[in-house]
């Protein structure tokens, strides 16, 4: 049975396997640091297992061990030009989720690995497309 995998880090999961070059594009953008010097701490799993699976679908697989919220990049990761990644509510609202630019991925997991703040703060301050860019200055 497909579970959703233990790992030490924020999980960001690969469910689009069409773009090696754009995978690795994704993964050095989503953990570079702020400027201000916060940086995400994540850890990336890329399993063919998980091909293709929307988010409804990672949000119902069974966990290792507990997580409240992850990452996936999808096709629409790897093939827009802002490379939106989805972040996926486990906990609150199992399913919900929203589009995150990888310049506020640090924004995101650094708050909810705390739970400084939640995940319905993070998806209703998204722009009207969905997007999370970050919050007003």
């Amino acid at each position: 049975m497909l579970t959703l995998p233990n790992t030490p880090c924020a999980l960001v999961l690969r469910t689009d396997f069409s773009d090696e070059g754009a995978w690795d594009a994704v993964c050095a953008a989503s953990i570079a640091p702020s400027v201000d010097g916060f940086a995400a701490s994540l850890s990336f799993v890329s399993d063919p297992a998980f091909a293709d699976l929307s988010p409804e679908q990672v949000a119902a697989l069974p966990m290792v061990s507990y997580r409240s919220f992850l990452f996936l990049v999808d096709n629409v990761t790897i093939t827009d030009p802002e490379t939106l990644l989805v972040a996926l509510d486990l906990l609150h609202e199992p399913g919900r989720w929203f589009r995150v630019v990888p310049a506020e991925m640090w924004s995101v997991e650094n708050n909810l690995s705390i739970a400084n703040m939640d995940f319905f703060e993070f998806a209703d301050a998204a722009d009207p497309d969905g997007v999370f860019r970050g919050f007003p200055k």
